[in-house]
Order: structure tokens, then sequence, then C-alpha cells
């Protein structure tokens, strides 16, 4: 498998006045199998990856919800629609206000595959590491939402940025190089899970530049091109 997919940040806070956001994102969900969403920031964003022509078909889908929501608008009276804009112009100004204490706090998001997170984990561990910065990431099926966030007065702004580049392009490069091939389990006994696991631990130091991903039903083998065709063919 090639990491060919595409990651992208949708901004659905202009339907807050119309959805509860969640209920959105879940019909979202059943509206595009196929893409993996990540957790709904407080700021209505959510980072979503998944094959491009899934992913325009989701816009269509968003653009029609914002079509007839503007034409409903244009129907209502005018009161309400003086009552709604200071309703929004009061939710502005609070979101203003969120924002300025987000831009104090340095806080950095970055959306990776998790994959690639994995990756980068286990053999550059150095990305996440930074003197009077927080690095952490919240997994949520295919995407990984990495936040960079002061621990400090000592780390500025300038200093999150300098670690959200370094993640960035450390991911860039790896998307070029890294394959991920799957092996199934042919049966879904404890005992079949126990002797992969087992095989996978004794030929990974043959192996050192491959990450082995274990799951209930399935191992996961992130690397090379040359380096995963070695290990699997071990396997086998």
């Amino acid at each position: 498998q090639v990491f060919l997919s595409v990651t992208s940040t949708l901004d659905v806070a202009l339907f807050r006045d119309h959805f509860v956001l969640e209920e959105l994102v879940e019909e979202m969900k059943k509206q595009s199998r196929a893409l993996s969403f990540g957790p709904l920031q407080p700021d209505g964003r959510i980072a979503v990856q998944g094959p491009f022509p899934a992913l325009r078909v989701l816009r269509e889908f968003l653009l029609l919800k914002a079509k007839s929501l503007a034409e409903e608008g244009k129907r209502e009276g005018k009161s309400h629609q003086r009552l709604r804009r200071k309703l929004q112009e009061h939710r502005g100004a609070a979101e203003t206000r969120n924002s300025v204490r987000d831009a104090h706090g340095e806080k950095q998001v970055v959306v990776l595959d998790t994959d690639i997170y994995h990756y980068m984990r286990c053999f550059l561990p150095k990305a996440f590491q930074a003197n009077d910065l927080v690095i952490s990431g919240v997994t949520d099926g295919g995407i990984t939402t990495v936040c960079i966030e002061s621990a400090g007065r000592k780390a500025g702004a300038a200093h999150g940025l300098r670690a959200k580049k370094m993640i960035e392009d450390h991911s860039v490069e790896l998307q070029k190089i890294l394959r991920k091939e799957r092996i199934p389990f042919k049966e879904h006994s404890r005992g079949e899970k126990q002797r992969y696991k087992r095989l996978c631990e004794r030929l990974q130091p043959r192996h050192p530049e491959v990450l082995v991903i274990p799951y209930d039903t399935h191992i996961d083998v992130v690397g090379t091109s040359a380096g995963i065709f070695e290990f699997t063919e071990e396997v086998k």
C-alpha cells in the first residue's frame, strides 16, 4: 500500500447555528465511509483523510447543505436576521477572545497519517521532544492529530513553529519512501496471534528499519519497499 491519501482540514463552524456539529460529523462519516475523520476541534475544524474523489464528494455534500441554509435564510424575516446577526457578532467576539488566548498558549496542530506517526515515534523520537514544549498525539483511525503547546514562558511562538515544521518535513519525506504491507491472520485464535507476535519479535532485529504494528485481525508492516518485502518473505 502506497501512502497516496489526501489530508484536508474542514471548517464546519458556519453550520453551528443550524446543526449540532457532532451530529453533522456523524452524518459526514456515514456519507463518506472511505474517509477517516480526526477529532472535532473546539473552533469547528476537523481533519479528514482519504482518497481525493471521496473528499470531493464530501465537499459537494457540504456545499449542498450550505446552499440550502442560504436559501432558507433568504425566506426569514428581517427581524430574525437582525437577531441572528447580533448573536453572530457576540459569538465572533467570544471566538476572537478564544483565538487570542490560544495564541498566548502557543498551540500548534499537525495532522499526520497514523502509520507515519507511529513510524516517526519509533525511529525519529526527537521530532516529538523539545525543551519547554509539550507534544502529544490523539489518534482517531487513520488520522493522528499532533498538538504542540508551550510548557512554560520560555518557549515562544517561533519555538513551537520550528517543532511543527520539523514534524511536517519528516512526514513529507517519509510519505515518499514508506510503504505498508498487511499480513492478515488466517485464523483469529489467540494461539495464532501469539505465534505471529513471537515470530515478528524474533525477526525484528534483522530488519531494524521496519515497524511492526499488531492488531486483532492482522499485522501491519511499515517501511521501505525493500524492507517490508524482505520481512514479509521471512514471515511467510
